[in-house]
């Protein structure tokens, strides 16, 4: 298994800023956000594995740290652009210069043409959805639980030779004592024995 309370950073996109926090799972980042959405499902959340952008957040665990995409100036320009005002001007038809003003009949004014529908922009397809992160940490997860196994099954087995290294050392003090003790039981019989004989001999 995993070990408990290791942190990884995420990131999450709030208006004109990316929102990193620090937790131990994406439930937990989602929690930080305040989000009851999955928000890593739909793609617009990610793990963050870029160690500068990591360090504040790590920090401060827990903690949503929001940092600024692009400049103002970028961002003014990100923003849709709005049509200018149109504005259509009649002009006044001329009067004629000089000599006696002539009645006119009135003439109705010439129909404004309409300019026809613009056609509707055909929609842009659908972008694709971000490829899921979960067999990806599936597999990490169960790399780290096989380490870690592993680790403990050869932590207990240097224990194992540690103990029986002092069992070891134990044994060889015990017989060097008693073999000292058989030696000298030997040596002293012997001693007996050759005064026993010398003696017998006359």
């Amino acid at each position: 298994m995993a070990r408990a309370g290791k942190l990884k950073v995420y990131r999450t996109a709030a208006g004109f800023h990316d929102a990193y926090v620090a937790a131990p799972s994406q439930k937990a980042a989602l929690a930080a956000w305040g989000s009851d959405h999955d928000l890593f499902a739909r793609g617009i959340a990610e793990l963050v594995t870029d160690p500068d952008l990591s360090a504040e957040p790590l920090a401060s665990p827990g903690v949503v740290i929001k940092r600024s995409r692009g400049t103002t100036a970028e961002q003014i320009a990100a923003l849709p652009a709005r049509a200018p005002a149109t504005s259509r001007k009649v002009d006044a038809p001329d009067e004629d210069e000089g000599g006696p003003r002539r009645s006119r009949a009135k003439v109705a004014p010439t129909p404004t043409p309409v300019a026809a529908p613009k056609p509707k922009p055909k929609p842009k397809p659908k972008p694709k959805p971000k490829p899921s992160r979960r067999a990806l940490e599936a597999a990490e997860e169960a790399f780290e639980a096989c380490e870690s196994e592993f680790r403990r099954t050869l932590r207990k087995i240097t224990e194992r030779e540690a103990a029986l290294a002092r069992e070891r050392r134990e044994l060889e003090r015990s017989r060097d004592k008693a073999v000292e003790k058989a030696r000298a039981a030997v040596e002293d019989e012997k001693q007996r024995y050759d005064d026993a004989l010398e003696e017998w001999k006359g």
